[in-house]
């Protein structure tokens, strides 16, 4: 593999041409924008390809097939296969005529970050539009050579028929050979009806899954380049608070004398080793003596949430309607409930890892990352290079879950890349992934919420604590002092500020017809606590478990079942489509919470629950049990619902279902950072516990399909309501709420020795 690059305005033109390209221009239009054709991804910048053409999106070759070209990242979720389906439908080819290339900065269009569902949601109205208008253009070619109107034209694996004649016909790659065409794209080529799809909606297994189970498949922790040499980073054994970085008083080189090769890199207070050897890169940065500056800078895993609450917020109300106060002093019940939701890791199986390759004037990052423009800017400025010398070429790693250390370690290998003058391979060890992630946040929940005799909720208030994510990686941080920044731009571009660093009318109250509701957000600055960034479902983990227990009180002081008193208050269609789904699954029968309580040492429980993350629509059923002895509770079986919309891949969306419930109950039941007033002390997989693999429950997901409507996220929607699902299951089987998760089970003994 070459360890150079150029950067050139289009490197990508030779090649299509040589493949015989399609290449068509075309400007934006506001018919794009009434068809459904999402242009908030566009994010001009040096040395990108044009987006306002149509080469930029895919290319005919002579053999015809056809390449697609895609912004958005392959992280498991198998969106590179869902995104190919929605072109090869509306260009009429199969599934085998469609493939996709590495996505790299300089060739693949920026459409922004993959996150929070962006793959389909976002990316797939462009490559259906851009297929569309392809193939239209395509037909009005044909038509000109077979001398036949368009409407007398039928089209099957990219071959392009007269309806009546099919001897009469031409191939796609036949019309173009390696000819362009400079056709403006007007955003009026028609697209398909949902009643004609062949292949959206329909199940086809991911394109990478067999080099994944062959061995094949090239991850980042794979990424080898000659005359490379290894790096490690060095730091404390855990972060401080997000600010005061890793200040280092002393470094004592000689203390790595004895490793052959190994060289001590230090950049202001970043400081790493490489090594010609892995292992020897690996003892040195044990072995390295450094004296850093231990100052506490935190409140401790104990002071946090007082901390929370006497910090001076910036208040906001994302939604008032009607009068809360009168209402809950009208109401025939109130549920008055505060509860408390920790600091969460992302945790990757495998740790993140990067190589760089730095020269003088260029450089080349191969990497995971969500988004590699934005990491190219990252990297550029580390490095002190312009961001069109530096590129960034994408591997998948391990999972992530959300923003990881993947951008850390890219930066990491491209400082110690620049200083040691070779290519360097930088993997973290786990005691760096877990104490220096950029963790899901802390959240202080405070719900009051009425009902009236009937059994009606006539009011909602929720108040929200949780401080904003960070926005400098650490290994920035240490190397060029740059202070700490807060992220004051939401993670998915034309999303409002923060849409998932805050309350969200959609994500709280939006699920019942509530006459009087408040949401009340408050934003504590991330200075003193610890790096906050997105996790999977970043707060709705949280917002879930303190809502839908307070909904789930409410049922129990209206002497319903929890699920019928759900029933009686959606005034929405979707909602009550994904409730009534899991309810069926679970072959639900109504009856009141906790009016099965036992003596027994083991214990069983159900509960339900509501959730989503900014636009899908998750309910979810939980079946547990618990060890009253013990403290211990076992999540049996699982049931998730979702909509999303128009599922491009069903099955797709049942995996993501299906990996939802399940990191659910790990982060209900035992997931939890922790940390002195100095350092975080949850470093492996003991002090960080996740589910094991003989814990797993059973699973069952189900997809609510909404041929006619957009597609929406599949990736985080069933975790919040998953883990409510958990708590209400909890209550139902000892009679007894927690308040604070993770359900472990010193908390369950305490709670059940209280009541």
């Amino acid at each position: 593999m070459s360890s150079t690059f150029t950067a050139t305005k289009f490197p990508r033109r030779d090649l299509l041409k040589a493949g015989g390209a399609l290449i068509v221009g075309f400007s934006w239009r506001a018919s794009l924008l009434a068809q459904g054709f999402d242009a908030v991804g566009y994010i001009p910048g040096p040395d990108q390809p044009d987006q306002n053409r149509l080469d930029t999106w895919l290319a005919i070759h002579a053999d015809n097939t056809a390449t697609i070209f895609m912004g958005f990242v392959e992280l498991g979720q198998g969106a590179s296969t869902a995104l190919l389906q929605i072109a090869a439908e509306e260009l009429d080819l199969e599934m085998s005529q469609v493939k996709s290339v590495r996505v790299e900065t300089h060739t693949a269009p920026n459409q922004g970050g993959t996150v929070a569902g962006s793959a389909i949601m976002r990316g797939g109205p462009r490559i259906r539009a851009a297929a569309a208008e392809a193939r239209l253009t395509l037909l009005t070619l044909a038509s000109k050579k077979l001398n036949v109107p368009v409407d007398r034209l039928t089209i099957s694996k990219g071959v392009i028929s007269v309806a009546d004649n099919p001897k009469q016909s031409v191939t796609y790659g036949q019309l173009i050979g390696g000819k362009s065409f400079d056709v403006p794209f007007t955003g009026k080529a028609p697209l398909k009806k949902p009643s004609e799809y062949k292949i959206v909606g329909k199940n086809f297994p991911r394109n990478e899954i067999p080099d994944k189970v062959t061995g094949k498949y090239v991850y980042a922790q794979h990424m080898r380049l000659p005359g490379m040499l290894h790096g490690r980073i060095v730091r404390p054994r855990g972060q401080g608070a997000y600010g005061s970085g890793a200040a280092v008083l002393n470094v004592d080189e000689t203390s790595i004398r004895n490793i052959s090769g190994a060289q001590v890199v230090r950049r202001r207070d970043f400081i790493g080793v490489v090594a010609p050897r892995e292992w020897d890169a690996i003892r040195a940065a044990e072995q390295l003596k450094v004296t850093w500056d231990s100052t506490p800078s935190l409140p401790g895993s104990a002071g946090l949430y007082e901390k929370m609450l006497t910090e001076k917020t910036t208040d906001t109300i994302p939604l008032e309607k009607g009068d809360v106060a009168s209402a809950l002093s009208r109401a025939a019940h109130v549920v008055d409930r505060t509860y408390r939701c920790p600091y969460q890791s992302h945790a990757p199986f495998g740790p993140n890892c990067a190589l760089g390759d730095v020269k003088a004037d260029s450089a080349v990052v191969m990497c995971s990352t969500q988004n590699v423009y934005l990491t190219r800017d990252k990297v550029a400025k580390v490095l002190g290079l312009p961001v069109d010398k530096v590129a960034i070429q994408y591997y998948e790693g391990s999972g992530t879950f959300g923003h990881s250390c993947h951008d850390d370690a890219a930066e990491a290998a491209a400082i110690l890349s620049q200083a040691a003058g070779k290519p360097v391979r930088v993997q973290f060890m786990r005691w760096d992934e877990h104490g220096w992630d950029n963790y899901g946040p802390a959240h202080l929940a405070e719900v009051r919420a009425g009902i009236d005799s009937d059994g009606n909720i006539v009011a909602y208030e929720y108040h929200g604590t949780q401080h904003i994510w960070a926005k400098t990686e650490t290994s920035e941080q240490l190397a060029l002092g740059t202070p700490a920044l807060e992220n004051e731009t939401s993670p998915g571009p034309g999303r409002p500020l923060g849409a998932a660093q805050t309350v969200t009318p959609f994500t709280l109250g939006a699920m019942y017809g509530i006459p009087n509701i408040r949401l009340v957000n408050h934003r504590v600055p991330g200075q003193g606590f610890l790096k906050g960034q997105s996790l999977r479902s970043p707060l709705d983990v949280s917002f879930s478990f303190a809502s839908e227990q307070a909904i789930d009180e409410l049922a129990h002081l209206a002497d319903m079942d929890p699920f019928v008193f759900r029933q009686r208050n959606i005034k929405d269609a979707r909602w009550l489509g994904v409730l009534n789904a899991v309810a069926n699954a679970a072959q639900w029968t109504p009856r009141k919470a906790a009016t099965n309580l036992s003596d027994a040492k083991i214990v069983k429980g159900r509960g339900i629950a509501l959730g989503t993350h900014l636009t899908s629509y998750g309910a979810a059923v939980a079946e547990i049990e618990v060890d009253k002895e013990s403290g211990r509770i076992t999540a049996k079986h699982m049931y998730g619902a979702l909509d999303v919309g128009l599922a491009v891949n069903p099955g797709f969306v049942e995996n993501q279902i299906t990996g939802m419930l399940v990191q659910a109950a790990s982060r209900m039941l035992k997931e939890e950072v922790t940390f002195t007033e100095t350092n975080v002390t949850s470093l492996d997989w003991d002090t960080y516990p996740i589910l094991r693999f003989e814990e797993c429950p059973e699973v069952t997901a189900i997809v609510v399909q909404q041929l006619n409507e957009k597609s929406d996220a599949a990736g985080e929607e069933v975790v919040g309501p998953a883990a409510a699902a958990i708590a209400n299951a909890f209550f139902d089987a000892t009679g007894v709420r927690l308040q604070e998760y993770p359900l472990t089970p010193s908390r369950v003994l305490n709670a059940l020795g209280r009541a």
